[in-house]
């Protein structure tokens, strides 16, 4: 266990315990009691731990709450816990004040595990699918794309982190409408690029991007006039073949650049292809949760299953919908590869598809209003010099993944779409993420690993040895500024937890700032160097401990920790 169970789980076993000495010596009324309930308190003046287990017997002990906390700790048995004293606050808060071994663990516990401080194990290890960006791979990605990626790929990271056995996965739509649209816009590029631009009049419904231009140049200098000599089936196929494959490196690229590797490309033609979809469907069928209209098209009865409407699965001309596509692809999550719990990053306009597409799996028996998870993202605004920013300045067109990574850092771009949760709109403040000075955040988190660098440097060059953890004596280690820093330190394995709990990685942030400050607070207030040799190594210690635990979160979010700035 990691300093923070350790302290819940201590506390919650000497409550126990004198609860049951109480109740044998005929202090308090035996009862059918609720399990011990203790958390770290906002204002740290109530303690560091505190319980409200008096409150909670209230009701079945008939007792008021706060004599049965004067009855508990009147039993208490402090010695050989890891706690100095428990006091009783208001009507019978328990506040518990951890003594100086637990800080101690604390510290000595971040070098047991190193470079893992943070992880967890899980009882019984979920096997969870977490898919985002599904960018359609008939155009560059945009920052909805780049939001969610970062969402996606930090989520991934504190489930892992938490004991899941988690896959990464991209889902490629590679086949439907907008497949042919794209092949179509390459086709009427191409025809413009070898006989002029009036050879041919360009569809206003086509993709009109300076990307589909590039293809059809690509395709003119491997092929020359050729193509023209094709049939339009042929010529289609060529196009279709040469430009998706192509779309879809540079979108692997661009991701790779933002620091997110996937498990899984899933293509989704390949559902298509073998029949998946089709059998799907007829699943849905047999099971009697679809109908048949006059011209042939085929429904989802949606309805039945609490949805508002009901859902083409099948058009009259044959074709299956993107929609039918979307349950054979998670019919194959679920009942093939085995996945106990998927997570789809969405855009928050896509909220109407959650609950037709959770029903669907219902009815396929896979149970998906419980382990199909959506979270909704909310819109970005970029700004810049107090303004919107729409357009590259570089290529005046909207601003893609590309170009944002072109203006500002990967770290930059990264931390800063990881700052809030996915269901808040969010500004990304273009000027701020460059600013090299603690009003940016990522600067101040950075900073404080590159001053504790720095420190450890100073030592090292002045002729100082850094301590062995093992053998450094931390009991000098008991300032309010030491104490509160080893405090935010423990803290980092249930912040990763509840970050998975609440499907929420923006609490890294919120926790890499508040370790920042509390280490730059403890440098202020704290001599190392030129302190007497014991503190000074304890201290060094310490910092080494705050060095690798600011490393983790950041690796957490996938954000470098330099060693000067």
């Amino acid at each position: 266990m990691n300093a923070y169970e350790i302290a819940r789980a201590e506390a919650t076993r000497v409550v126990e315990a004198a609860y049951r000495k109480a109740v044998a010596a005929g202090e308090l009324p035996e009862g059918t009691i609720p399990p011990v309930a203790v958390e770290t308190p906002k204002d740290s003046s109530n303690g560091d731990w505190a319980s409200t287990f008096a409150m909670q017997c209230a009701k079945p002990l008939h007792m008021a709450p706060r004599k049965i906390a004067e009855g508990i700790v009147a039993n208490l048995e402090l010695e050989g816990s890891i706690f100095d004293t428990v006091t009783i606050a208001g009507p019978g808060f328990m506040n518990f004040t951890l003594n100086q071994s637990w800080y101690e663990k604390a510290v000595r516990g971040v070098f047991e595990m190193g470079e893992n401080y943070g992880r967890t194990k899980a009882a019984k290890p979920e096997k969870v699918m977490v898919e985002f960006v599904s960018a359609n791979p008939t155009g560059p990605m945009h920052m909805g794309n780049a939001r969610g990626g970062v969402l996606g790929d930090c989520l991934s990271s504190v489930l892992d982190w938490s004991g899941y056995d988690v896959t990464r996965e991209f889902y490629i739509n590679d086949a439907g409408n907008q497949v042919d649209k794209f092949a179509h816009s390459v086709e009427g590029r191409y025809i413009q690029e070898v006989k002029g631009e009036d050879a041919i009049e360009f569809d206003a419904s086509w993709y009109q991007g300076d990307d589909i231009k590039a293809l059809a140049h690509d395709l003119v200098e491997q092929y020359g006039d050729s193509l023209l000599e094709k049939t339009p089936e042929e010529r289609f196929a060529i196009i279709e073949g040469y430009g998706l494959p192509t779309n879809i490196a540079r979108m692997e690229r661009g991701l790779k650049r933002y620091k997110i590797n996937y498990d899984v490309w899933f293509r989704e033609s390949t559902l298509h292809e073998s029949g998946y979809v089709k059998e799907t469907i007829d699943m849905l069928t047999a099971k009697g949760a679809t109908y048949e209209t006059e011209d042939g098209a085929l429904w989802l009865r949606s309805t039945d299953f609490g949805c508002d409407k009901d859902d083409v699965l099948r058009r009259a001309n044959g074709f299956y919908t993107y929609f039918a596509a979307d349950i054979a692809y998670h019919r194959n999550k679920f009942e093939k590869r085995g996945f106990d719990r998927v997570i789809n990053i969405w855009g928050a306009d896509h909220h109407g598809h959650v609950k037709r597409l959770q029903c669907a799996l219902d009815a396929l028996g896979l149970d998906g209003s419980h382990r199909l998870e959506i979270v909704l993202m909310q819109l970005v605004r970029m700004m810049q010099g107090g303004e919107v920013v729409r357009m590259s300045k570089r290529t005046g067109k909207s601003l893609t993944l590309t170009d944002l990574l072109d203006e500002i850092p990967v770290d930059a771009a990264r931390f800063f779409f990881n700052s809030r949760a996915a269901e808040t709109q969010m500004e990304f403040d273009l000027d701020l993420a460059i600013k090299q000075d603690s009003d940016n955040p990522l600067y101040y988190v950075q900073y404080a690993h590159a001053r504790i660098c720095s420190v450890l440097r100073n030592a090292q060059e002045s002729g100082i040895a850094l301590p062995d953890a093992e053998k450094t004596d931390l009991s000098v280690l008991s300032g309010a500024d030491e104490r509160q820093l080893i405090k935010q330190i423990a803290l980092l394995p249930e912040e990763i937890v509840q970050s998975a709990v609440s499907r929420d990685p923006s609490r890294l942030n919120k926790y890499a700032v508040a370790l920042a400050q509390q280490f730059h607070h403890f440098y202020n207030a704290c001599r190392i160097k030129d302190a007497e040799p014991a503190v000074r190594d304890a201290r060094l210690t310490l910092c080494l401990a705050a060095k690798q635990t600011i490393e983790n979160v950041l690796k957490l979010i996938g954000v470098d920790a330099p060693e000067s700035m």
